[in-house]
């Protein structure tokens, strides 16, 4: 059965039963619908916390298809509960791109995902769409105060950067103009559009702990200059109060359930290839709050997202995890060893063995963090024993926990010794968590810190942009802020063609992004974009709605 039909076989729970299970009353959960909720930021509480385990979920540098990190994360949560350990796993929400795009859904898979699948998937509680309207309300304000003769701020059109977003991958918006149509249509400047998941509001929400924080957040959006170089912030239009009001609801994360009937947060949804690529800090404080173990994952590899969850998110929130889950499959190390797409499911141990350098290094990077970790085999239906037992060798020598995890087939049951393992490592208490650089550090010490660290990187090299920026940042007194490096997936470098493990090449950032907001640098490197494109046969071909009304083809 596909993930669609396996989900519309279960019975789902009323949500006013899965947050007593939880530990939240009834009448404290604003409900939408029978099966999902929103909880209210008053239930967090600071003293629970650090009594929760809370456990990252990564992976090893994916394939274009991924490797299965929600489907691991949500398996695991299921297989600890099973397991007599209240666990809650915590995760991002779908961005309607991907869904349409190449990716498809990011609800888990088979007999681990999280329900209704259909709404997760699609317009949810509608947090994606109150954060594209916060972000062009303020573009809107900016061309709006170009405009006027008599509120003018005098902003230099030139020096803009803030531009639209939309959730939907369509590459025709990347750069656009706006303002045609002669004097009582705007001025004529050229902008572009962003991806919603890629807007500074989805890194705000997901980094703000309150709604003041949330506010002060929204108020420090660098925007430009005037005319004059004077720097112009989203505070000096007055923009964020109703950037908040715009954002009251979406800022309080979502209650639904697993399928096997156990409670699942998600809550906003920043990729990690041009974001931090985490849920939020208050969903996680809110999973933690009433759990002994809380679940949560970082996007694409450990390079990205678990680096920003480290670097970035722990730091600000002063969260400290337990361990590191590294979702590693068979496929992806077949890939990174050089074989074709077309016959990853085909076994062979040689390219197997080629592929084991990047498995390698992103246990190595974990390590720098000196957070322990357990590598899960995520299991597919083509793998062969002695490929398993290869990767399981390669752990032993390594002195790596791991257990090979079926979760997609069996759920909590094909997690229970990955489960087991976490418990084990978990209470060793062996973690000491510590962030890879300091803050206070250059921004260049920052950016070179992660490319020859984490990336394996000879050397960074910066475009006449970049450099420019750097002067820039200075200049603001942002030069102490930690930097989000916007990097493709594909590679452990800014190359994706590089494949496996690469070393002795060369980082180019091309240029670095301000999100005073957000609280963070985007240095961008390579050809990465923040509008992705769709394929040539897009997911959205094989989705339909039958005479009932019931949605078909969603993955």
């Amino acid at each position: 059965m596909t993930d669609l039909e396996i989900a519309k076989k279960v019975t789902l729970k009323p949500i006013t039963e899965i947050s007593k299970k939880l530990g939240i009353e009834t009448e404290e959960i604003e409900m939408y619908g029978k099966y999902k909720a929103k909880i209210p930021l008053e239930a967090i509480d600071k003293e629970k916390i650090s009594k929760s385990k809370l456990i990252l979920v990564s992976a090893i540098s994916p394939t274009p298809a991924g490797e299965g990190k929600t489907t691991m994360s949500i398996g695991l949560s299921e297989g600890l509960n099973r397991l007599k350990k209240k666990a809650t796993v915590v995760l991002r929400e779908p961005s309607l791109g991907p869904v349409f795009g190449i990716k498809g859904g990011a609800t888990g898979g088979g007999y681990s995902q999280v329900l209704p699948m259909e709404d997760i998937n699609l317009h949810f509680t509608g947090d994606f769409a109150a954060i594209e309207k916060a972000h062009n309300l303020l573009a809107a304000l900016i061309d709006n105060n170009i405009q006027s003769k008599t509120a003018s701020l005098r902003i230099d059109p030139r020096t803009i950067n803030w531009k639209r977003v939309m959730d939907l991958n369509d590459r025709a918006l990347r750069r656009v103009i706006v303002g045609l149509g002669g004097t009582t249509s705007g001025v004529p400047r050229e902008t572009g559009f962003d991806i919603t998941a890629a807007s500074e509001i989805m890194a705000i929400l997901c980094l703000a702990e309150s709604f003041e924080d949330l506010k002060t957040r929204l108020g420090n959006i660098f925007i430009g200059y005037t005319f004059e170089k004077k720097p112009i912030y989203a505070k000096d239009l007055k923009a964020e109060g109703a950037m908040t009001v715009l954002l009251r609801d979406a800022i309080k994360p979502n209650l639904v359930q697993t399928i096997e009937g156990n409670p699942a947060i998600i809550h906003g949804g920043p990729f990690a290839n041009i974001a931090q690529g985490t849920n939020s800090v208050l969903a996680t404080k809110m999973g933690m709050s009433f759990s002994e173990y809380t679940i949560t994952e970082a996007g694409f590899g450990f390079d990205l997202g678990a680096e920003k969850f480290f670097d970035i998110k722990c730091q600000s929130a002063g969260l400290k995890p337990n361990a590191v889950v590294l979702t590693t499959t068979i496929r992806a190390l077949k890939y990174h060893g050089g074989a074709d797409l077309k016959k990853l499911t085909l076994p062979d141990l040689d390219v197997l063995k080629k592929g084991l350098p990047n498995l390698e290094k992103h246990l190595e990077n974990i390590k720098k963090f000196k957070v322990p970790a357990v590598i899960a085999i995520n299991k597919f239906t083509t793998d062969s024993a002695e490929e398993i037992s290869l990767i399981k060798d390669f752990a032993n020598s390594q002195g790596i926990r791991v257990a090979l995890a079926e979760v997609w087939k069996k759920g909590g049951e094909g997690a229970l010794a990955l489960a087991q393992e976490v418990i084990e490592v978990v209470e060793t208490n062996t973690s000491n968590f510590e962030a890879l650089y300091s803050w206070n550090s250059s921004v260049k010490e920052k950016i070179e810190t992660i490319a020859q660290e984490i990336y394996g990187a000879k050397h960074v090299d910066y475009n006449t942009k970049a450099k420019s920026d750097l002067r820039k940042i200075s200049d603001l007194g942002l030069d102490k802020l930690p930097v989000c490096i916007a990097k493709t997936q594909k590679s452990l470098s800014d190359n994706p063609k590089l494949l496996g493990r690469p070393k002795d090449f060369i980082i180019t950032v091309r240029e670095i992004e301000i999100a005073a907001g957000a609280g963070f640098l985007i240095p961008i490197t390579g050809n990465i974009m923040r509008m992705p494109g769709l394929p040539a046969h897009p997911a959205s071909e094989g989705m339909n709605v039958t005479r009932e009304g019931e949605i078909i083809g969603l993955f």
